[in-house]
């Protein structure tokens, strides 16, 4: 009972699942890019969406999936949840795709490419969609119908097509061309129409389509052809497709017009004339006729015969040759022989009516025979042409010549008839033989064929002449020679690689191989210059630079193909013409030159030394100071730097200045140079005096002070450096009741007291200072008067300053100052005891006698107070009252600047 159940259910089962399968159809362009929407499988199933009646939480999910991916499935994406189909990033080509195989399918899995046999347009893509869940499960079949586009233009299979029409074609004659062009397009994108782009007004083209849709191009001829006028044409047969824009391909049509026997032998003339002398010789050339055809090959092969009109004594008395149609004399013409003969030739084609012509040959009857001239060639003779080198000695022998009468009746008589270096003469001791031979050697290049006739007469008068013909042979006996010897030339430097120099031409008079020349670099040429040895260019390989070498001079060589080969050589000149590639340059980067101040202006201070390896107008360089061109100045030529004032090293010591050089180049190039001027001291300024600042200033110096101390000094600069600036100073006059009780320092310019002050060394002191340098060569100095005034106290200050004014009597002491530069140390040296002790004795002795001359010198200076203090009235300061004792003790009061 089962077994039936399930045997009655199952075509139910069966029925079912085929009304759940579908097919779902849609069509797209080939080419296009990833992501273009094909269809929706849910909205074209009209499946349930979100949108739906049913709450979507009692809906389930739909899902969406490719049976297999096959072939086809490598062209979609299939989206699963919306069922959307793309294009996915593999572009579909549809002629790669759909190639026309008979209607088969081709599958790929559950999908696959289908090009229908029932219309060649049709390119499907098949694919096997299930859907679930089951609720909602099927099979979709889904039919992707591939729509073609133009892109694919025509395309002849050969790039050049050949076709033969017969000349005799008529018109309206169809051709097929058996290479049309292929377009894998479809429809109306393929191939539509066909056209020459010239057709020279005999051709056309017509298109026939065949039952499958094939077009086949077909030539008709529209005019008359005649290959003897052109036998060829060459155009260009282009295909057009009909897509929009429509595209194009082309090939070349070569139409060749074959031959037919369309012409017959035709004679230029229809008679000739001819006279022939009753005693010719057997084998005397009578005359030649010739018929020309203007077919080729075979239809345009003539032969020659005689018409059946022509008699047999006439055929046998002149041979007629068939090939050539050259009448000659075949029997000796007698008594018997008629004077004249009509010889009628026919001139036969393949398949023509033969052309006629007429020759009439008169024989003139002669009562003697004439003079025979027999030659026994010592030269290379082939028919009647002697052949000779050129440059054979003088007197080559060419040949011999027997002059004889058959009669034997009468003198008969030679001579040599036509130009050229020869000469006929008789050969002794024999009376009837004649040697010809060169007078001087032959040259082919002056004169290559020469003719000339061996003439001999008898008593009669009766003439025969035997035409020599001597051909000259060339020897290799010319060097070639170039059109110039001396071969001068120019070109820039930095020139491009592999630049033309020139293209050398040399001529050879020999002929053929001998005069073919080559032409190759002397051993003297640099390795970078090529010559090509067949057509003579001359080209350098690397770039030339004129500053590394300007001139170039070598040798080439013309050598001809003789054996032994000749040759002659030239000489090439190669000048470097300059560029402007080479900015000026300087000898040095910095230049310092040492000028002594107070320089005249416009002086030589120094010479700037520049150059530029560059020629002419480039290598021409102008200089100019770039900074500071108000005080300083350069020579453009000459480089000579000069300053326009003097300078002075005190205002500025030194100066750095940047020079420019610029070159005569278009564009010019520059460069700069850095200038250091330092300014030599010379000795232009005296000592300035700083302190004191007035020759009227004083100061006050106690009786009290100690010897040895301090009691002022001068101060005192110098401007200049070096030895300029060292100082010394020196008391040069004096005035004072005791000017030897203060002394100066030659280096410090300090005035220390030199002894005790007494009661009548009061009074006012005047120093007069020297300040003096130490310049070469003159030093230069300056003077100061030191003014001290001895005293306690300062009571009367107009007194003392009305003194100060006073001119000085003060001698000058012409004793220089000596003061050493740099300071001498003297080493100190031991002693022995007894030198010491020595010593000390003298002092002690010295000691109680300067006690004792004191004691002397204080009675007398009582006695003679009054006298001194008349003699010293101008220098002493008139004190009122006696001298306060208590300001002794009171410190020494300075007073300067008054």
């Amino acid at each position: 009972h089962l077994l039936l159940f399930l045997l009655f259910i199952g075509p139910f089962n069966c029925f079912a699942s085929y009304s759940r399968a579908t097919e779902l159809f849609y069509s797209l362009n080939e080419g296009l890019p990833a992501g273009v929407l094909i269809g929706s499988l849910a909205r074209d199933l009209r499946l349930p969406t979100a949108g739906g009646q049913h709450p979507a939480a009692l809906r389930p999910p739909l899902s969406f999936t490719l049976a297999s991916h096959g072939l086809g499935g490598q062209y979609v994406q299939l989206d699963n949840r919306s069922g959307e189909l793309h294009t996915s990033a593999v572009e579909i080509d549809r002629e790669a795709l759909c190639v026309e195989s008979s209607g088969a399918t081709i599958f790929g899995g559950s999908s696959a490419v289908s090009s229908s046999s029932s219309s060649s347009e049709s390119c499907l893509l098949l694919l096997d969609v299930l859907v679930l869940p089951q609720e909602y499960f099927r099979l979709v079949k889904v039919k992707i119908a591939i729509r073609d586009v133009n892109d694919n233009a025509p395309l002849f299979p050969v790039p050049h097509i050949r076709l033969s029409v017969p000349e005799n074609a008529p018109v309206n004659t169809r051709l097929a061309i058996e290479h049309p062009a292929l377009d894998p397009d479809m429809g109306t994108n393929s191939v539509q129409t066909y056209r020459l782009r010239d057709n020279y007004g005999v051709f056309t083209l017509d298109v026939e389509e065949n039952e499958s849709g094939e077009r086949t191009p077909y030539l008709i001829v529209m005019g008359a052809l005649d290959r003897e006028t052109q036998e060829e044409y060459v155009t260009v047969i282009v295909a057009e497709d009909g897509g929009t824009p429509p595209l194009v391909g082309s090939a070349t049509l070569t139409i060749g017009i074959s031959d037919i026997n369309d012409n017959c032998p035709q004679f230029n003339d229809s008679q000739l004339n001819v006279t022939l002398y009753g005693n010719s010789s057997l084998g005397t050339h009578v005359a030649t006729v010739h018929a020309v055809d203007m077919d080729l090959g075979s239809n345009a092969q003539v032969t020659y015969s005689y018409s059946q009109k022509v008699p047999e004594s006439s055929r046998d008395l002149f041979h007629l040759n068939e090939s050539t149609g050259v009448i000659t004399l075949s029997t000796k013409v007698d008594g018997d022989t008629p004077r004249l003969h009509r010889l009628i030739i026919l001139g036969n084609g393949p398949g023509c009516i033969p052309a006629v012509i007429t020759v009439l040959v008169t024989i003139i009857k002669v009562m003697m025979r004439p003079p025979e001239v027999v030659p026994r060639f010592i030269a290379n003779e082939v028919e009647g042409v002697v052949y000779l080198k050129e440059l054979e000695p003088i007197n080559t022998p060419i040949a011999f010549f027997t002059i004889k009468d058959p009669d034997e009746k009468y003198k008969v008589n030679c001579y040599l008839d036509g130009d050229g270096p020869f000469r006929l003469s008789p050969y002794k001791p024999y009376s009837n033989e004649y040697l010809l031979e060169t007078t001087k050697p032959l040259d082919f290049e002056t004169q290559q064929l020469y003719e000339i006739s061996i003439v001999a007469w008898n008593s009669e008068g009766f003439h025969v002449n035997r035409v020599i013909k001597v051909q000259v042979l060339d020897d290799n006996d010319n060097s070639p020679v170039f059109s110039e010897q001396l071969i001068e030339l120019s070109i820039e430097e930095n020139n491009v690689p592999n630049a033309f120099l020139t293209k050398l031409h040399a001529t050879d008079a020999d002929s053929g191989e001998r005069g073919q020349v080559s032409y190759f670099l002397g051993p003297d040429a640099p390795s970078y210059f090529s010559l090509d040895k067949t057509t003579g260019v001359l080209t350098v390989s690397t770039q030339l630079d004129r500053e590394e070498k300007e001139k170039y001079r070598y040798t080439v060589k013309a050598v001809d193909s003789g054996f032994p080969p000749r040759e002659s050589i030239a000489t090439v000149t190669i000048t470097v013409l300059d560029k402007n590639d080479n900015s000026p340059r300087f000898i040095n980067k910095d230049f310092s030159f040492f000028v002594p101040e107070n320089f005249p202006g416009f002086g030589e201070i120094g010479v700037i030394s520049v150059t530029d390896a560059d020629a002419g107008q480039n290598g021409w360089v102008a200089l100019s100071v770039l900074n500071g061109s108000d005080i300083f100045v350069i020579d453009t030529g000459k480089g000579v730097l000069r300053a326009k004032v003097s300078l002075d090293r005190e205002q500025q010591s030194s100066y750095i200045l940047w020079i420019e050089a610029v070159d005569g180049g278009d564009p010019a190039l520059s460069s700069t140079a850095k200038i250091t001027i330092l300014l030599l001291d010379i000795n232009d300024n005296p000592p300035l005096v700083l302190f004191p600042q007035s020759n009227t200033s004083y100061l006050l110096v106690l009786p009290s002070t100690l010897p040895g101390s301090l009691i002022t000094e001068v101060y005192a600069v110098d401007k200049d450096t070096g030895m300029n600036a060292v100082i010394a100073y020196s008391i040069i006059g004096r005035r004072g009741p005791r000017p030897e009780s203060f002394r100066i320092d030659p280096k410090t310019g300090n005035i220390t007291l030199e002894e005790s002050l007494m009661q009548n060394d009061y009074g006012l002191y005047r120093l007069l200072v020297k300040v003096s340098d130490h310049g070469y060569p003159e030093p230069l100095h300056s003077t100061v008067m030191v003014n001290l005034f001895v005293n306690d106290t300062v009571s009367n200050e107009s007194y003392i300053e009305s003194l100060l004014r006073k001119e000085p009597d003060i001698s000058v002491e012409e004793k220089q100052p000596q003061i050493s530069v740099e300071p001498t140390h003297k080493k100190m040296e031991s002693a022995s005891c007894m030198p010491t002790l020595v010593a000390l004795s003298i002092i002690s002795l010295g000691s109680i006698a300067l006690v004792t001359g004191m004691g002397i010198y204080i009675c007398l200076r009582k006695g003679k107070r009054h006298h001194r203090a008349d003699e010293n009235l101008e220098v002493q300061i008139p004190l009122n009252g006696r001298i306060n004792l208590h300001m002794l003790e009171k410190k020494p009061m300075e007073i300067s600047n008054i």
